[in-house]
């Protein structure tokens, strides 16, 4: 899959077009259940079934408020990572993982691909 973006010069930067990986090995529709396989069940111990909210932070950028204000549709805002660095995985705005994006038909999804703080059962 890959996302179409013009790869002409908008305001003094090069866009370029991103591919992402499609996992192949599971249709879209059994998506849900690979997540759902992630999780670590320990018979008898009721926190496995709390539910929680995990966000992806693709990077950041830092501009003035006026800057904001003058924003324009199609304008791009260039953010503080490269394509190559893997994406945060956050749980209550600490950095629990590390992944890189991924399609999962016609949404993203990430590939978990680094664990800095280990998560104990």
């Amino acid at each position: 899959m890959s996302i179409a973006v013009s790869e002409k010069p908008l305001g003094g930067i090069s866009v370029q077009p991103l591919v992402l990986t499609e996992l192949d090995h599971q249709p879209a529709a059994n998506a849900a259940h690979a997540v759902a396989d992630l999780a670590v069940a320990a018979p008898g111990n009721p926190l496995h079934s709390v539910r929680t909210r995990l966000t992806v932070c693709v990077g950041t950028a830092e501009l003035s408020v006026g800057e904001l204000l003058g924003a324009k549709e199609q304008q791009v805002l260039r953010l503080d990572r490269t394509v190559e660095q893997p994406v945060d995985i956050l749980l209550e705005g600490q950095v629990v993982a590390r992944g890189t994006l991924v399609a999962v038909g016609e949404h993203f999804g990430v590939r978990i691909t680094e664990l800095p703080r280990p998560l104990t059962t």
